[in-house]
């Protein structure tokens, strides 16, 4: 099981919103602060299908302790409360189906008159020069090393053997 991130969220948002990260940020972030900030002033806060945020006053009561079964006093305090609403509950649990996402980035206004085709090619060839170009360059920074340690050498024993025999 894995959990989404605000990051993962708000990147979620922006695709499926097609909106930019930053303003799917903005919107994001947005909702939070209305949600914690009429929450702290103690309203409830229901979005409905989704989920009510609330602030709930409980008051003091006497209880038992479980270990020894004598009764306390238990001090009255402030909680907060996060209730899952029945069209949340029913996508969790798979009784309903989820809502369908928008994965696919949107494409920009200009580009759209155009035909998809054309906008492809030109964006294809950049990622293939900038790929070529980095092991282009260190194949040839690995290679020339060696060529040069070789035919540095070669001569020299040639040269050597040659004086040898005369």
């Amino acid at each position: 099981m894995t959990s989404m991130k605000k990051r993962e969220l708000i990147q979620a948002v922006a695709l499926h919103t097609e909106v930019d990260n930053k303003t799917a940020a903005k919107l994001v972030e947005g909702t939070i602060d209305v949600i914690l900030a009429n929450v702290a002033k103690g309203e409830v806060v229901n979005i409905s299908g989704f989920a009510k945020f609330a602030k709930i006053k409980r008051p003091a009561r006497t209880g038992r302790n479980p270990a020894t079964g004598a009764t306390i006093q238990i001090k009255a305090k402030t909680v907060a409360k996060i209730t899952a609403l029945k069209g949340f509950k029913d996508i969790a649990l798979g009784v309903a189906p989820a809502p369908k996402l928008n994965t696919k980035k949107a494409v920009p206004a200009p580009a759209a008159k155009k035909s998809a085709a054309p906008a492809k090619k030109k964006a294809a060839p950049a990622k293939k020069k900038a790929a070529a170009k980095k092991p282009v360059a260190k194949k040839v920074v690995k290679k020339a090393a060696p060529k040069k340690a070789v035919k540095k050498a070669a001569p020299k024993k040639a040269v050597k053997k040659a004086a040898k025999k005369r």
